[in-house]
């Protein structure tokens, strides 16, 4: 048995930033840290006071934590990044709402004397008797300090102060992790100590100017008991008179929820497994009395997304995802009269086949739009269909007249070509479709046009599908890349316009063209010359889709297991070296290498795209841990420890410079930062919903 704490936290968006440009805009991004550790850092959005990110991470918090903190900062080209200002919620405010936290907060400013981190060692000795009463508090060392030199290190020394009189360790030099071994001694008054207070603060001495505060704890002299007190303790910040500014530094969207779970061996699940999967392996019982089917009643909307992801995940593992599949689209197909409203709403069934489809296609769907995707983003073209929004300043570029007619006439070719190449690379793509996916599209026809059979409804075989692959699949991705990881980055303003006109396309030709010229946007009708052909080739694309053979969803005798397919969870510049002599490694023995994990393997390549270098399997690797900064004499460095075929270990050293976010002395953070110590993210690539009303605005 086991008990883990995961937190899942969304950072959705901001409004009414303030202007941080001389462009009277703002580039901002943001950057998460639990217990002053950063985990996560948003991608930027460019150009914008109303920024939506919609980025989702879930972390396993092996110990707890105290408090999540979400920096909102500029990013500036050149010279610093600008911190906007800031939103902390402790682990008391997260776990009071145990169907977590969703709701916008103002931010608020950053305090240096608030921004602490790190932890103290300490020996406290308070005698029962005699006289004189000699408190010694023994200062051992400190760890993880923040940076406050332009070094990225700190010059610390303590500060005791208690009944009156303040003490002082010696300051040791350039370093986060300080060992004084020192012993201050206090003589305490005679009688009841009564509210006396020891407070132990740690500063960062500077030969110029004033010290730096780097944090401090406190005990009253009442509540040590007698003999000695030894441990570590974490460093707190001044208490805080930070007030509400009333959002004059914006505002931030903010989704938060705290799992604490207890997991038991796996044995003890087996007979919920077999519950939940009976009606798949056992049909002839009473659909209604079902544990599925209950499951499906009580579900809420807003738990509906969770409910759809475990279970997807159970039936991957037993190997009855298409099953389960059809037994949920039967059942919706059973309740449904008007076929123009099938899978429209956010049920149990189409949320299960959108998580399906994501968990199982995601590599897929990086094949067939990556390449695409990429040429918009590296050609950063202008383009625009409606004349309200055209601005005839970009148009100077593509024609020295600028008219609204030629600036609409060179958008519409561009727009033509992007769509005709994503078409092209999406009916070329049947046997690149996942197996499952194609069996459970089958399925999913078969039981419409069982239910739908007469002709007017002969649409609806292709739509039940197109539905999911474009409206919930392909068009989100084209949106929004950066959430379905196939960029690093959100597309800029001028590129985001020509993803969404794309997005939009695609939505058209999803609903097989059955909206054209009903919309209240006539400046799209100019692409109904290449939507209306498209919708022809994507029927064929569809009929030969679920043309597959394999076994019948029915036959299934017995759970199979199930391989998923390689997802990437993470991927991006890292510095690297073998095992060897560590302590005598020097600065050069680390190189750098374009690091892709995945749900099977940790991978190395000189470049992005890259031939791999090597390759570790996740089931290979033992452990994952922070290594001493005083190994390397560089911080920031993880061990992976892996062991083969023969049972060999090996180990290989990773390293990633990380900054503070909010000390103006070290504003760059890495877009592709691991999470430090204590800190593993999930392993399941996190796709947000697309119809719960949080995406981004399709206007």
């Amino acid at each position: 048995m086991a008990k883990t704490t995961s937190l899942r936290c969304r950072v959705l968006e901001g409004k009414d930033l303030p202007a941080k440009d001389v462009s009277g805009s703002s580039d901002p991004y943001c950057v998460v840290k639990v217990d002053n550790e950063v985990v996560a850092r948003t991608a930027t959005v460019w150009k914008s006071l109303n920024p939506f990110w919609g980025e989702e991470i879930t972390l396993l918090l092996p110990r707890g934590f105290h408090n999540l903190t979400i920096y909102v900062l500029d990013e500036d080209t050149i010279g610093q990044d600008d911190v906007i200002g800031k939103v902390s919620l402790s682990h008391q405010q997260v776990s009071a709402e145990p169907r977590g936290i969703d709701c916008w907060l103002n931010l608020a400013p950053v305090n240096p004397d608030q921004e602490v981190q790190g932890e103290i060692h300490l020996e406290l000795r308070v005698p029962e008797q005699g006289h004189p009463r000699v408190l010694r508090c023994h200062l051992i060392e400190a760890r993880d300090l923040a940076p406050r030199d332009p070094s990225g290190s700190s010059d610390p020394f303590g500060r005791v102060s208690c009944c009156g009189h303040t003490l002082e360790t010696a300051v040791i030099k350039k370093t986060r992790f300080p060992h004084w071994d020192e012993v201050l001694e206090f003589e305490l008054p005679e009688g009841e100590l009564g509210e006396a207070v020891l407070s132990v603060e740690v500063w960062d001495w500077d030969i110029v100017g004033k010290n730096d505060f780097l944090g401090q704890v406190e005990f009253f002299l009442d509540t040590l008991c007698p003999g000695p007190t030894r441990g570590w303790f974490q460093l707190l910040p001044f208490p805080s008179t930070t007030e509400d500014h009333g959002g004059q530094l914006g505002a931030l969207r903010l989704a938060a929820r705290l799992l604490e779970d207890t997991v038991l061996p796996h044995h003890h699940y087996q007979p919920l497994i077999q519950l939940l999967t009976e009606p798949i392996l056992c049909p002839a019982q009473s659909p209604e009395g079902t544990a599925l089917a209950v499951l499906e009643e009580v579900t809420s909307g807003e738990s509906r997304q969770d409910v759809a992801t475990k279970l997807v995940k159970i039936f991957l593992d037993q190997g009855l995802a298409v099953p389960l599949l059809d037994y949920l689209t039967t059942r919706e197909l059973a309740r449904t009269s008007d076929p123009n409203t099938l899978f429209r709403s956010n049920s149990l069934a189409s949320k299960s086949m959108e998580q399906f489809m994501k968990v199982v296609g995601l590599p897929y769907l990086h094949e067939v739009l990556k390449p695409v995707v990429n040429r918009i983003f590296e050609e950063k073209k202008y383009v625009e269909l409606d004349p309200s929004k055209m601005e005839l300043s970009r148009g100077r570029r593509i024609s020295f007249k600028g008219s609204l007619l030629e600036v609409q006439e060179s958008s519409l070719e561009l727009l033509k070509g992007y769509l005709g190449d994503i078409i092209d690379a999406i009916v070329g793509s049947v046997d690149k479709c996942p197996l499952p996916m194609r069996v459970a599209f089958r399925q999913l026809r078969r039981r419409v046009e069982e239910q739908f059979p007469s002709a007017q409804h002969e649409e609806v075989r292709y739509f039940s599908i197109s539905g999911f692959l474009f409206l919930r699949f392909f068009a989100p991705a084209v949106l929004t890349p950066k959430l379905f990881g196939l960029r690093e980055q959100h597309a800029e303003p001028c590129t985001g316009r020509t993803l969404l006109l794309l997005a939009k396309a695609l939505q058209t030709i999803g609903n097989l063209g059955l909206q054209l010229g009903q919309g209240k946007e006539p400046w799209m009708a100019p692409l109904n010359t290449i939507l209306l052909p498209s919708v022809t080739r994507v029927q064929a694309f569809l009929d030969a889709l679920v043309t597959v053979e394999s076994p019948e969803v029915g036959e299934v005798a017995a759970p199979q297991g199930h391989s998923q397919p390689s997802a990437t969870i993470k991927e991006g510049p890292l510095h690297t070296c073998l095992e060897g002599g560590v302590a005598l490694l020097p600065r050069f023995a680390f190189k750098k290498r374009h690091f892709r994990l995945s749900t099977q393997a940790l991978a190395c390549a000189k470049t992005p795209g890259g031939q791999e270098l090597s390759s570790i399997p996740v089931e290979q690797i033992r452990a994952v841990e922070q290594v001493d900064k005083g190994t390397f004499q560089h911080p920031h460095v993880l061990q992976v420890v892996a062991q083969d075929d023969t049972g060999q270990l090996h180990t290989t050293y990773l390293q990633c410079k990380v900054g503070d976010p909010t000390l103006p002395l070290h504003p760059k953070i890495p877009r592709n930062a691991p999470p430090q110590r204590g800190l593993l993210p999930s392993a399941q690539p996190q796709v947000p919903p697309w119809n719960n009303g949080n995406g981004p605005k399709w206007s």
